[in-house]
């Protein structure tokens, strides 16, 4: 039951929907920060909308709102960067991706709508005493666009963590809360391959002592973390907070004591992961969370000294640019905070900026160290941002480099099966003319 000094707050999911007019736009909580029972009902009280925009960024299941044909017309997605759904629905037009870089996503989108925005939707723990709630599991664009909205509807989770930072909101800053006490989503790991144990390696041996780091999540990242377990005061100021970090915390090798900014403490926008991951942050004063627009602000990231920012990609060209956001036209992810944390590692003293990739794709079918980047592909890190690939092949560091000499480091961890073939495509195209010496 709702607590009684705040029971005027809470409304039924129905009635939450039921304000939702056509033509508005809703803002809603990023990845495990969305709320499945609004989105849920949502769906009931679609066929009387029209042209209703949702603000998304990776959602995390599937909803009949942007899955279902019927939704045509009238629940469109706005979408920062797409999940498996996005991916699937994309051909039929119900979807289309917000160009973006994270620390500036919400900002941007407010532009484009001068500032406006209809409604908010998020996810919160329950009020404490005081009236306090923790937006728990992320805060990248959750608080710009609360701000924002005309009217604020706040979804109340009792098994969300209650996570430091800055995540409180207090019920006077909200318009409603509804109750939904679901399982929280879980994005769990696979063991790292072969190949991706020997990138691990490699990016393992860049990362110093004292350093602090930015990971992602998948089997690279968790190559990575196995293979760092001695290293000895390395902090953590990330986009997200994965599984893997809490081993690095639980083991003492993240004690953030060496850290420029925010010492002692780890530093991210969100948390995806599993149960292990949500227990681990729950009251913990050593993890705290802040906007995108602070923690992914390159100038922000280049004040953490010896900052390893590592992403992973689809595709890196002879020129260095990469893309990890698209398959040729086909939209598969987004830029997400790839660009922010590369560019503000660059900027630290003693930083680098990682991109690691599989030499191949389908079964070793296609390499993705190409002549030029498939038609259409979006271009996440520029050539003039590039700083050190890494495949299972070795380690190439093109900053500076001409382009010359980044096909010559590039073929170097390309596969031996597609070395010749970028070679001769550099030369035929004429990106690097063949010489005679």
């Amino acid at each position: 039951m709702p607590p009684k000094q705040f029971s005027d707050k809470y409304i039924s999911l129905s009635d939450a929907v039921s304000m939702v007019k056509s033509h508005q736009s809703i803002g809603i909580g990023i990845a495990g920060s969305e709320p499945p029972g609004l989105f849920t009902a949502l769906a009931e009280r679609a066929k009387d909308l029209e042209d209703v925009r949702c603000w998304t960024c990776l959602p995390m299941r599937s909803y009949d709102i942007f899955t279902k044909p019927e939704m045509a017309g009238r629940i469109f997605n706005e979408n920062w960067f797409y999940s498996a759904s996005d991916r699937q629905c994309h051909p039929e037009g119900r979807v289309s991706y917000v160009p973006n870089n994270l620390h500036r996503a919400a900002a941007d989108k407010l532009v484009s709508t001068k500032g406006h925005l209809d409604n908010f939707w998020g996810t919160a723990t329950p009020p404490n005493k005081d009236g306090y709630m923790s937006l728990s599991l992320g805060i990248v664009v959750q608080k710009d666009l609360l701000e924002a909205a005309s009217l604020k509807i706040i979804e109340v989770n009792s098994n969300l963590p209650w996570v430091y930072g800055d995540t409180l909101v207090h019920v006077s800053e909200v318009d409603y809360l509804v109750e939904n006490h679901v399982p929280l989503v879980e994005l769990t790991s696979e063991p790292p391959t072969e190949v991706e144990k020997k990138i691990g390696h490699y990016i393992a041996d860049l990362i110093e002592d004292g350093s602090t780091i930015q990971l992602g999540i998948g089997g690279i990242p968790n190559a990575i973390t196995a293979d760092i377990m001695e290293r000895k005061d390395l902090g953590i100021h990330t986009e997200m907070l994965v599984d893997g970090m809490v081993d690095l915390m639980e083991a003492g090798v993240v004690n953030n004591r060496k850290k420029t900014l925010h010492p002692g403490k780890s530093i991210g926008a969100f948390a995806l992961g599993t149960s292990k991951l949500y227990k681990f942050i729950n009251r913990n004063k050593d993890v705290e969370l802040y906007r995108g627009r602070y923690t992914n602000d390159p100038y922000i990231v280049a004040q953490n000294y010896k900052m390893i920012s590592v992403n992973t990609a689809l595709q890196v060209d002879i020129l260095g640019q990469v893309c990890s956001q698209s398959i040729g036209t086909r939209q598969f992810s987004g830029t997400g905070g790839q660009l922010d944390t590369h560019r503000g590692a660059q900027m630290s003293p003693g930083g680098r900026g990682i991109i690691a990739l599989r030499s191949t794709a389908k079964n070793g079918s296609i390499s993705t160290i190409v002549p030029t980047l498939a038609p259409g592909a979006g271009v996440t890190v520029p050539s003039q941002d590039v700083d050190t690939i890494i495949t299972e092949f070795g380690v190439a560091e093109l900053r500076g480099l001409t382009v010359k000499g980044r096909l010559e480091a590039l073929i170097a961890i390309a596969h031996p099966n597609f070395r010749d073939w970028i070679r001769d495509e550099a030369h035929r195209l004429g990106i690097v003319p063949k010489t005679i010496f």
